[in-house]
């Protein structure tokens, strides 16, 4: 180390503890010491929203935040009444208890939740075990004909949450939803009344699959939350019936939802490492994605598959002396793909974090269902090393050639084309989709772009196909210069329909006005999801749009960013459209509004539409 670098670290560590002692009873200190380098920093390479954003979000959701929600890593070196005071000088709010009035409960008859799958519904992330995000005009209820009737039926807020990013699960008349309150809620579909709510450890994202634990007539709810435990809940009562923690590492979390398939519970595991993994004193970085197939019935662990097959080693130490290992990353952010006719689970994996980039990085896997053997693996982008903070000439933690963060995010789709030709389709951060062979190790069939690509698009979360087509939803976010993240009201958005036979885009449909709004977007991020004839798609402004499928036209939208009156007597506002998408089941449509990531406003509101009147 030159002599210069030890004083800049002399440097920096007096003025850390002259800044710790200012900031014992200051939260604007406290702010400004543990805070103020990611949420006063404009540039989208570090997602996280700023003052004015956090003053749109309640003081308890913010705690909660900061006590076990992605902050926790980063709030380390707070206590409780610091974590107390910063929440409510970021807010202007006080920590106050809101009033509700019953809790919007159900009437004391409830109806059984008896043969659920005889009614239509929409079960786990994307609806099937291929994932596809339709819906069959028979399930559905919503057809080209009467989607232009949906009105809003009712609206649930979650209480204290800063943030609304779980996508509903239909099944049996009751929706299934987990909130950023620290809840999973089982609703009444037509009314939305309360029937039951279980207390997680921590916020549930994933969305929640349904089924049948064994041979007795009793139905499950499994989910993940975001300190990497999988839960199996009576979907009748609420009851727990097991809890298992998945991975140790403190990063770790569960995002996409689990695949429950002939009595095994298929869970990946992600993380946010590639974002707590910037800190110049954090050892970069050691997490693994994976895949932990579970016991429907137990819990009791049946194998776990690592996307890295290799152990993080000791690489070299940053400019301050820390030490670094690699490789690391690979995280499982959506939901596993079943293939019973191969036996075969598929799974898409992020970006590496550290030197040496993995060959298993943003690729699609192909694990044995039985073992979690490795069947094959196919990466797409290779070479992408990425963590948070690494603008140029930065190089405390960032790895050697910093990659371009073109992860997946969404699940890959398997579809039967109607000459028998079977595909896996997927869209990727690059904004380039891919169609691969399922039946031959992954081999790349085609592959066509459609979005410029970046840290926040190309296409992020999901995608949606029937047999002919695969519908793609194109974030590419991009930000105005100047100050805080300022969203540019004239980039990014867009939605594809793509031929799955050849890749020949068929359909395009451009990126419609965010509306007038401060902080606006025309990206299209959050999962999309399609009935025949209809294509949904919901956009950081806030707007969910109906598109017609043979033309593009827009057949129904709605501004989802305002405020709400709620059947559970929590104050609720809509916002940002990212994430999950629509549910549709039955002739109703359910949707989470509020994203509260860079720049997107802030919402805690669950949205039933409806096309009937009763």
């Amino acid at each position: 180390m030159s002599g210069l670098t030890r004083l800049a670290v002399v440097i920096a560590v007096v003025l850390r503890f002259a800044a710790s002692a200012a900031a014992e009873t200051d939260p604007g200190a406290l702010y400004a010491r543990d805070c103020a380098r990611c949420h006063d920093v404009a540039s989208p390479d570090i997602r996280a929203p700023g003052p004015d954003d956090m003053k749109a979000m309640t003081t308890k959701g913010i705690i909660r935040a900061l006590e076990s929600g992605s902050m926790k890593p980063l709030a380390r070196n707070l206590s409780a009444q610091e974590r107390v005071a910063v929440a409510a000088w970021l807010t202007g709010k006080p920590l106050v208890s809101e009033p509700v009035a019953n809790g919007g409960r159900c009437p004391n008859v409830v109806p059984a939740f008896v043969r659920p799958f005889d009614r239509p519904g929409w079960n786990g992330w994307g609806a099937d075990l291929a994932n596809t995000r339709s819906r069959p005009a028979s399930a559905a209820g919503i057809t080209v004909d009467n989607v232009a009737r949906l009105k809003l039926k009712w609206a649930f807020g979650f209480a204290g949450a800063i943030s609304a990013n779980a996508q509903p699960t239909v099944v049996g008349g009751r929706v299934f939803v987990g909130g950023g309150d620290r809840k999973v809620h089982a609703l009444d579909a037509r009314t939305g009344c309360v029937i039951w709510e279980f207390a997680s450890d921590a916020p549930v994202r994933t969305a929640i699959m349904i089924g049948r634990a064994g041979v007795e007539e009793q139905y499950v709810a499994y989910f993940g939350d975001v300190r990497a435990n999988a839960y199996a809940v009576d979907a009748a009562t609420g009851a727990l019936l097991w809890k298992l923690k998945l991975d140790e590492h403190p990063a770790a979390r569960v995002i996409g939802a689990p695949t429950l398939y002939g009595g095994i519970v298929y869970v990946p595991v992600s993380s946010i490492e590639e974002f707590t993994g910037a800190s110049g004193d954090y050892q970069c970085c050691s997490f693994r994605g994976s895949v932990v197939a579970l016991d429907a019935r137990t819990g009791a662990r049946v194998w776990k598959t690592f996307t890295i097959p290799e152990q993080p080693r000791p690489t070299k130490k940053n400019p301050v002396g820390t030490q670094l290992f690699g490789p690391s990353g690979a995280a499982v952010w959506s939901a596993p793909t079943v293939d019973v006719e191969r036996n075969a689970l598929y799974v898409a994996t992020g970006n590496s974090y550290s030197n040496p980039p993995a060959d298993t990085s943003d690729a699609v896997i192909a694990l044995d269902l039985n073992t979690g053997q490795m069947l094959w693996h196919r990466q797409l982008t290779a070479n992408d090393a990425y963590i948070t903070g690494c603008p140029p000439g930065r190089s405390i933690n960032c790895p050697d050639d910093h990659g371009p963060d073109h992860d997946f995010g969404q699940s890959p789709i398997l579809v039967r084309l109607a000459n028998g030709k079977r595909i896996l389709a997927i869209a990727q951060k690059s904004g380039v989709v891919h169609a691969l062979d399922p039946d031959h190790d992954g081999e790349i069939l085609w592959l066509t772009r459609v979005g410029k690509g970046g840290t926040l698009g190309g296409s992020q979360w999901g995608s949606a196909a029937d047999r002919d087509r695969i519908y793609v939803a194109i974030s590419d976010v991009r930000f105005r210069a100047g100050g805080r993240l300022l969203l540019d009201p004239l980039a990014g958005g867009g939605l594809f329909g793509l031929d799955l036979a050849s890749g020949k885009v068929s359909l395009t449909i451009p990126p419609s006005s965010c509306g007038e709004r401060t902080q606006c977007s025309p990206a299209q991020s959050a999962a999309v999801t399609m009935v025949p004839g209809v294509v949904f798609s919901g956009g950081v402004s806030g707007y969910l749009r109906a598109y017609a499928t043979a033309n593009g036209v827009i057949l129904w939208e709605i501004d989802t960013a305002r405020d709400y009156a709620t059947v559970n007597g929590v104050t609720a506002h809509g916002g940002a459209m990212d994430g999950p998408g629509p549910t549709i089941a039955d002739g109703m449509l359910f949707v989470n509004s509020g994203y509260a990531l860079w720049g997107g406003r802030p919402g805690n509101v669950l949205l039933a539409f409806s096309v009937r009147d009763d």
